[in-house]
């Protein structure tokens, strides 16, 4: 079970000991699978800045079990040099904004609109290049997502026998997180924002999640200061970035100016202890005396 050292801070007990192989070389670090996750604003009218889609992973979870997160999930390689009807910036924009080639933006943004209509039943995709479906929530728009979540078919494959275009410019690109290399699963995330369309609602229909929350970052910042909310520190980092922002167009005008520069955390060994620190995240910054517990 993952203890919360700082606030609701995820962390797992057996990071020392793998973080004490890898500085040792018995650990080889695994190479990390792409991945993307979606941060799904609303604006709520109260004045408090907009709200944000976050589930609860199910604590029978091997990873992250208990902890908030976003809708997200690896990059399915079908569907990074199948044709899509694409509607916003290009291909070509999205792999200079991503920082991979062609065919891994493709995949990168396929995956973000797929893992948010596979975990929140929320499709950002449309008739036409400035349309987006209305509900996704009758018996064969539901067939088609479990399809998805069972990988018989690929999004790219979804998209081309409904007719429908991927709206990319309803992402923005907001940082890029790589798993540190002492885990044994490891992603290089990028995290988007994008606002919930007009007439689409969100459920919760990850097999992966026990509830979810429409939640203010501010809200949910606080709560897991206070212990209360279990998160991992990419996803505690981006709640605190949006809380800044009034309204959901407001995020979504400011993220083609963010840094993508990927965050990998980094342990060292200093005055016989070892100093986990994530570069930027100071809060995040743990030390552990050798054979002992993070303090």
């Amino acid at each position: 079970m993952a203890n919360a050292q700082a606030g609701g801070q995820w962390y797992p007990p057996e990071w020392p000991g793998r973080i004490r192989a890898l500085a040792s070389g018995d650990l080889t670090p695994v190479t990390p699978k792409r991945a993307a996750t979606v941060m799904l604003l609303k604006d709520t009218g109260a004045g408090t800045g907009p709200a944000v889609h976050m589930l609860r992973r199910r604590t029978s979870m091997a990873f992250a079990g208990g902890a908030y997160a976003y809708p997200g999930g690896g990059v399915d390689p079908r569907d990074d040099d199948r044709h899509v009807r694409w509607a916003g910036p290009s291909l070509d924009w999205w792999a200079g904004r991503l920082g991979v080639d062609r065919a891994g933006a493709q995949a990168i943004v396929c995956a973000a609109v797929r893992e948010t209509y596979e975990e929140a039943g929320v499709l950002l995709a449309g008739p036409a290049p400035d349309a987006v479906v209305g509900d996704t929530t009758g018996a064969d728009w539901e067939a088609d997502r479990a399809a998805l979540v069972a990988r018989e078919l690929s999004f790219a494959e979804f998209l081309d026998r409904r007719g429908l275009v991927l709206r990319s410019d309803l992402l923005g690109a907001w940082t890029r997180w790589i798993t540190p290399e002492f885990e044994p699963r490891r992603y290089d995330t990028w995290f988007f924002v994008a606002a919930l369309p007009e007439g689409q609602r969100t459920r919760n229909a990850s097999t992966e999640a026990d509830r979810t929350v429409w939640i203010t970052p501010r809200e949910a910042a606080d709560g897991y200061d206070r212990g209360e909310l279990l998160m991992m520190p990419p996803t505690i980092a981006t709640l605190r970035q949006l809380i800044a922002y009034g309204t959901a167009a407001e995020a979504l005008d400011a993220a083609p100016a963010r840094d993508l520069t990927p965050v990998l955390a980094s342990a060292r060994l200093v005055d016989g202890e070892i100093v986990l620190s994530w570069p930027g995240h100071d809060e995040f910054t743990k030390h552990i005396p050798t054979g002992g517990a993070p303090a």
